[in-house]
């Protein structure tokens, strides 16, 4: 059985005018491209991205995604502003993580890999084949809803599995700190 990860595409999310091609423009880049072809028919993300701002997406294909609560993101950044928080991803992770506001959750774009040997399964889970994941068209970029909190730059554009794990070990570290 499947297991479908971010946020319901009718949960009323952010998003972006129109380009006059529809509610959403296409995907700009090669990057988005790459991402598209996760699925079996890369033109069917594409479509989702124009009429809904959300392309539902495998896992384990192209990539993995490791689900980051927010107060584990927040513990490990030291900080909970949005604009601070982000750009930390950016330097810390080096790839493409989304944020599903909603539920205050960060989903980081891995290479793909076993996820049994992921050394963060309760804490953060890593979802590979099996799981689906929300993707953001190219232009949500929040601060509500499901958005990208660091948007893919480049084809392969990914997170380093050793950034993400560095990332949930402070925060650990943190937490535990706080609870004494």
């Amino acid at each position: 059985m499947a297991d479908h990860v971010g946020v319901d595409m009718a949960d009323g999310t952010d998003r972006a005018l129109g380009s006059g091609r529809g509610a959403f423009p296409q995907p700009v880049s090669a990057a988005f491209d790459w991402l598209a072809r996760a699925q079996q028919e890369p033109h069917q993300a594409h479509r989702e991205w124009q009429e809904r701002g959300i392309a539902l997406l495998p896992l384990g294909k192209r990539f993995n995604s490791v689900c980051l609560p927010g107060r584990i993101v927040h513990a490990g950044i030291g900080a909970d502003a949005l604009d601070v928080v982000t750009r930390t991803l950016a330097e810390l992770l080096g790839g493409p993580v989304i944020h599903n506001a909603p539920q205050n959750t960060y989903y980081a774009l891995v290479e793909k890999g076993p996820t049994a040997r992921w050394n963060y399964p309760d804490e953060a889970p890593m979802l590979g084949s099996g799981h689906f994941l929300s993707v953001p068209a190219s232009d949500l970029r929040g601060p509500t809803g499901l958005h990208w909190a660091v948007r893919p730059r480049i084809v392969g554009d990914l997170c380093p599995v050793p950034s993400v794990a560095a990332l949930v070990h402070i925060a650990r570290g943190t937490l535990k700190g706080a609870r004494r």
